[in-house]
Parts: structure tokens; C-alpha cells; sequence
């Protein structure tokens, strides 16, 4: 099964978060709602979570040092 990344780099927050997460999809949503939960404010749904999951990119797209943020999606 191919690793995934969920990447708070790649949208402008208040936080200006830097935490990437990296591994397989499952762990990757999991733990990213928790982190979207404590660090963001956000209440950890299943909706949260298929936001999420449409956001997630490839590890293999992965480049470290600073990233270009984005707005999020509405």
C-alpha cells in the first residue's frame, strides 16, 4: 500500500504550523485529526476526516524546508 502525507505547511494557518505527517492512509487521517483537533481547534468528525483524506498527497511529493501555503478549502 502506497504512504501518503497530510502536510500543514501547505495551508495558511494562524498557528503557522510545520508538522507533516508521513505513512500509511489509515494512520495518516487518524493522527492528523488528532493534531487538527489540539493544535487547530477543529472537532474531530467524520467529515473532518474526509476533508482530510481528499487532502492528502503522495510521500513521494514530500520536499522538506519551507512551503508556499495555500488558503484552505472551504
Amino acid at each position: 500500500m502506497a504512504r501518503v502525507m497530510a502536510d500543514c505547511r501547505r495551508f495558511e494557518s494562524d498557528a503557522n504550523c510545520s508538522l507533516t505527517i508521513i505513512g500509511e492512509e489509515a494512520e495518516v487521517i487518524a493522527t492528523a485529526a488528532q493534531h487538527a483537533e489540539a493544535a487547530h481547534s477543529h472537532a474531530d468528525t467524520p467529515e473532518l476526516r474526509e476533508q482530510i483524506r481528499a487532502m492528502l498527497e503522495p510521500e513521494a511529493e514530500y520536499v522538506p524546508g519551507a512551503r508556499a501555503a495555500e488558503p484552505f478549502p472551504a
